[in-house]
This record gives structure tokens, C-alpha cells and sequence, in this order.
């Protein structure tokens, strides 16, 4: 059975994708992404994302630095899981570094410290060593620097 879409006029989809930014921060991939909903031609496309940056609705930087927030504040995702992730978004490694500033250092540190101690205390059953090596390379699945890391057990030691 094919798919049927429904058609809007080149206004509708303009106002459906204005939405679509402002229901929260949108880096361009994920706008052109969107766009694949709607059969349209490449102009109206550059049109509409053109509109969508002049107007402010559509603002890469806004967006790695709201990404970089909610990954670490809400996530406790580390620095190179976000870096990761932005890129893969198509967002520029200088853009990247430049919005990284989001993160503040005590915080950082503060982080590591609190998932350090929450993972540790829940192994059961292992050596201390284990526990260590165990904590250390779940920190680093959540995208903590190994230097950053060992750092903090240094300094809680």
C-alpha cells in the first residue's frame, strides 16, 4: 500500500517547522531532517531554512549551547560523549569548543566526584581494585576524560 502524505502549502510548512524550532533548540541537520517530511523542491527548502536562521528561529551555537547544558546538567554525560554527539550532528568542531565554556570546571569535577562514589558503593561483591577499574570504565562510557577521572580518585584518596 503506498503512503499517502499530506499536502500543505509552502506557508504551512514554513509555520510547521517554525514550531518544530521553537518547540526547542534545533541544529540544521536535524531542520533539514524534518523537511523530508514534505515533498519539496530544493529552492523552497533553502528558502524556508534561510527564513529560519534570519529570523532567529534556527541558531546552531544557541543550540550546542543548550545541547552542551542538558547533556551534563540533566544527563551527567561527559565532555567527549557531548562532543561526540554534537558532531554527529554536523555541528563544527570550532563551534563545538568555543560553546564548551557552557560546562563550568568546579562543576565538572563535582560530577565525576558524585558518579564516581554512587557507581563505587553500588558494587557488590568485588574486590576494591574491581570496583575501581569497574567505576573508572563506566565513567568513561559516559564520556569523562580518563585524566579527569583519575584526577578525582587521586584527590578523594
Amino acid at each position: 500500500m503506498e503512503e499517502k502524505r499530506k499536502s500543505y502549502t509552502f506557508e504551512e510548512i514554513k509555520q510547521k517547522l517554525v514550531n518544530y524550532c521553537i518547540y526547542q533548540d534545533r541544529c540544521h541537520q536535524e531542520v533539514e531532517q524534518k523537511m523530508q517530511d514534505f515533498l519539496l523542491i530544493p529552492e523552497a527548502k533553502d528558502e524556508i531554512m534561510l527564513y529560519l536562521i534570519n529570523e532567529n528561529y534556527l541558531n546552531e551555537e544557541r543550540f550546542a549551547r543548550s545541547y552542551i547544558r542538558g547533556k551534563f546538567y540533566l544527563k551527567n554525560w561527559g565532555r567527549l560523549k557531548i562532543k561526540n554527539h554534537l558532531k554527529f550532528k554536523g555541528i563544527s568542531e570550532k563551534l563545538i569548543n568555543k560553546c564548551m565554556d557552557e560546562i563550568d570546571e568546579t562543576d565538572y569535577q563535582k560530577t565525576i566526584e558524585k558518579l564516581y562514589n554512587a557507581y563505587f558503593s553500588e558494587q557488590k561483591g568485588l574486590k576494591n581494585y574491581q570496583k575501581t577499574m569497574k567505576t573508572v570504565r563506566y565513567l568513561i562510557s559516559k564520556g569523562f576524560e580518563y585524566e579527569c577521572i583519575m584526577n578525582t580518585i587521586n584527590e578523594n584518596e
